[in-house]
């Protein structure tokens, strides 16, 4: 016979005392620090633990004695079971206060840095509907928010149309109304979800791989253009067209529309071939007059206005004269490259992801801009010294690496090539704290530049600027 799991206790009364990571609040007991969702620092709660680690506990509140003066009314209706916008019960101020405390407090913890200048958050204008691009799943077993065992599910439509529900692989919460993106995103999803119910076209089972319909990406750019993606598990002809032309027929502001047949067992389509239906099979982003082609498979800031802002800030940060020789790390579709060309000689790019590449050098091509080369392949393996050789010794290089930051040998490699300057972009805090750490050895951090790209999420940005020391003769 098993042993009987031991239950944790309740703590009566725990207060708040700061935001973490994943969007949940800190509290203490014991002397441990005690992680919660969906509470805000200043709120007091009774609180169930549920989850033992060595160095700190997680729990659920049950019951609040005592409301923050941080918080606010969530203004989604799904909020608490959807796993996105998990602070959008935080004030958006508190929101921004707690992101770059969270960008100070990584480099001081774990990079051991002092900043001279810590520039205060560049919130963003908008907070909400600020996404260009929402990728939706279909499911024939939608979570239930309301549940009893006297449901009849014979009789009851399971269909769901929305986003996973957190660390739940299998289940989908349907979605209503998603605050995220502008009109007519919301319309163009129940537009779908209801010509497929409508027409019994079966909606994805993931536990037996079966079901027609497979996923709902949409996106948009600033300038009014709208792509739909209609992802299938079959190449049904009179299936795909019949959804498809009801898209076109009602939202006749779709520019870019498209289907790809997926029978693979995962979701991705990075592997796949998609198909225009009707359309161009892209959408255009505009920036300071500058072009961006955006495909189906295209990576693209999800929030475009902080995306300018963020771009703007590399590009004062690395004080260009027009006589410099930049790399652009992790260059994705060339967008910063691009952006900071004409105030350079010569701009690199690097980038794993081949289909990347081949953006980034259309990107260049319809702007007129001839002082950009792309590269594509393994930062660790292609940025050696027989590659600088070739190409240059770079005067500035700008990084935007993956969350995972760069690998220990890329920023040996920097170090090695010992640029004046470097202007770290980061999406993660504690790995750019990490590498700028490396870096110190010949670096100096001479400012940053927090800015929300994702409000009412825990997720920050941050620009960093490095400048190299002086050589000190002996």
């Amino acid at each position: 016979m098993g042993r009987k799991k031991r239950l944790l206790p309740l703590v009566k009364e725990m207060e708040f005392i700061d935001a973490a990571a994943e969007g949940k609040a800190v509290g203490k007991y014991n002397e441990k620090v005690v992680f919660v969702p969906y509470v805000v620092p200043g709120d007091i709660a009774d609180v169930q633990l549920i989850r033992k680690k060595k160095s700190f506990l997680e729990g659920k509140a049950t019951h609040i004695h005592k409301y923050s003066e941080r918080r606010t009314e969530p203004k989604c209706e799904h909020f608490g079971v959807c796993g996105g916008c998990k602070w959008q019960n935080m004030k958006y101020a508190d929101q921004l206060y707690f992101k770059e405390k969270q960008v100070v407090e990584g480099l001081r913890r774990i990079g051991k840095i002092e900043v001279p200048e810590i520039r205060p958050i560049l919130g963003s204008a908008e907070d909400y509907f600020y996404r260009n691009k929402l990728e939706y799943t279909f499911s024939n077993m939608r979570w239930l928010t309301e549940f009893s065992k006297d449901i009849d599910f014979a009789d009851r439509n399971m269909n769901g149309l929305g986003f996973h529900i957190p660390k739940m692989w299998d289940r989908i919460l349907d979605i209503e109304n998603c605050y995220l993106q502008a009109s007519p995103s919301n319309d163009i999803r129940l537009a779908v979800k209801k010509y497929a119910d409508e027409n019994k076209l079966e909606f994805y089972d993931v536990k037996k791989w079966t079901g027609f319909l497979r996923n709902l990406i949409i996106r948009n750019t600033s300038i009014g253009e709208w792509m739909v993606i209609l992802v299938v598990r079959e190449d049904d002809k009179e299936k795909v067209n019949g959804v498809l032309n009801h898209l076109a027929d009602k939202f006749p502001e779709i520019t870019s529309l498209m289907y790809v047949v997926n029978p693979k067992t995962n979701d991705t389509i990075y592997d796949l071939d998609v198909e225009l239906f009707k359309g161009q099979p892209f959408i255009m982003e505009e920036m300071e007059g500058l072009k961006f082609k955006i495909g189906p498979k295209s990576f693209y800031q999800t929030n475009s206005k902080q995306a300018y802002e963020l771009y703007k800030t590399a590009r004062e940060f690395a004080d260009l004269q027009g006589d410099e020789i930049v790399y652009d790390l992790y260059t994705g579709t060339g967008t910063i490259a691009n952006f900071v060309a004409s105030k350079a000689k010569k701009v690199v790019g690097i980038e794993s992801v081949e289909m990347a590449i081949e953006d980034a050098k259309e990107n260049s091509r319809i702007n007129n801009i001839d002082n950009t080369v792309f590269f594509v392949g393994d930062m660790l393996k292609i940025l050696d010294d027989e590659f600088i050789g070739e190409h240059g010794n770079p005067d500035v290089i700008i990084t935007d690496p993956p969350r995972a930051g760069m690998h220990g040998k890329v920023v040996r490699q920097i170090l090695k090539a010992a640029p004046k300057k470097i202007v770290y972009v980061s999406c993660n805090p504690a790995t750019q704290a990490r590498d700028a750490a490396i870096l110190s050895e010949s670096y100096n951090v001479l400012k940053i530049q927090p800015v929300d790209m994702f409000p009412h999420t825990q997720h920050v940005e941050n620009v960093m600027l490095l400048e190299r020391k002086p050589v000190v003769l002996k």
